[in-house]
């Protein structure tokens, strides 16, 4: 029995109110938080005094993160060769994080682009429901090696302990319902019944909670996920783990290419430890992407470490712009490439069919 994509219909309403919440959020952030933290006009100087090589550093960065962000469809997707896997996740990356409410749309994109390899419903919603829950381990994890390197570094992590501890225990309670529902059918079922009477007293409240049966799409996810995440959980793993500390890398290039490499410089612990720990901002859906919220956590954590203010906003920006602006453009580029052999693929089909 194959599983039906999602539909790409959105409450247009709804989408252009999130959207404009989200872009409010974006403003106020970088208008007024981001300057009580940081310095603008000290980053324009840092920026300006950054030298040829720290840039070509910057570059090289960004292209060893691009190439990693194509790896995550291609260890969860059997048969998946590397470039329709960076296409797919480049496309919803610049969806989701370009249109309104468009978490939803880049999703119905994913199984279109997926279709497209012929790559089979039940196929396609594994590896998108495999990737999005190892990107969320990684998200809650990072925090938890953020406060670890903090501690190494020698720095005082004892404030940081609580951001850690609740990256822990989310992290603790996701991964522990993951395996016991992964672990047997009747696990799932167990879980399944337990969410139903939780959810029980919210039934009257809530419309869409009135008839929902927990049971079933979990027995359902079960079946479509053991075996794919049997054969390829260490590899998907390390896909998305090169992902993050790829982005990372930037960070860190940025911030010593504006610092200078002749120079003493933060602790790389250190600033691992403020990227790591600002992720506990993308759990905020707020803004697209931890859009504004990673940043003003990242841009604090950096100066609560000794960094100036104008470095550790420049750091930031430069951080922003290289790991956000090429993944759109790159994603447009991939939605306009696939769409013609799209475009080929399923006229053929219709053809054959007729």
């Amino acid at each position: 029995m194959s599983t039906p994509a999602p539909s790409s219909q959105l409450d247009k309403k709804k989408s252009l109110i999130l959207g404009a919440v989200g872009l409010f959020f974006i403003v106020i952030i970088f208008w007024k938080v981001i300057p009580t933290i940081g310095n603008y006009s000290e980053a324009w100087d840092a920026l300006k005094s950054m030298s040829l090589a720290a840039l070509i550093a910057v570059g090289i960065s960004v292209v060893v993160y691009l190439t990693c962000y194509g790896f995550p469809f291609m260890a969860a997707t059997p048969g998946l060769r590397f470039w329709p896997s960076e296409q797919i996740n480049q496309a919803a990356f610049a969806i989701s994080n370009g249109v309104p409410g468009g978490g939803a749309v880049g999703l119905a994109f994913q199984y279109g682009m997926l279709a497209s390899y012929k790559i089979t419903p039940a196929a396609a919603t594994s590896a998108i429901t495999a990737v999005s829950i190892w990107s969320t381990f990684v998200t809650l994890g990072f925090p938890i090696l953020g406060v670890l390197a903090v501690t190494v570094a020698g720095d005082n992590g004892s404030s940081y302990v609580l951001g850690g501890l609740l990256g822990l225990a989310l992290l603790i309670a996701v991964i522990l319902g993951f395996t016991l529902i992964m672990r047997s059918e009747g696990a799932a079922i167990w879980i399944g019944k337990l969410g139903n009477r939780l959810i029980g007293p919210l039934r009257g409240r809530i419309k869409s909670l009135k008839e929902l049966d927990l049971v079933g799409p979990l027995t359902s996810f079960r079946r479509s996920m053991y075996q794919v995440l049997k054969r390829r959980w260490a590899t998907l793993t390390l896909a998305q783990v090169a992902v993050s500390f790829t982005q990372f890398l930037i960070l860190y290039v940025a911030l010593r290419g504006i610092e200078g490499w002749d120079e003493p410089g933060t602790p790389v612990l250190l600033v691992f430890a403020a990227f790591a720990i600002s992720q506990l901002g993308l759990m905020i859906p707020i803004t697209p992407g931890g859009l504004g919220t990673v940043d003003a956590a990242m841009i604090a954590l950096l100066v609560s470490f000794g960094v100036p203010e104008g470095t550790a906003t420049a750091a930031d920006l430069v951080w922003r712009a290289c790991s956000f602006v090429p993944q759109i453009i790159i994603g447009i580029l991939a939605l306009v490439s696939w769409s013609k052999k799209a475009g080929q693929t399923f006229a053929s089909t219709s053809g054959s069919a007729a």
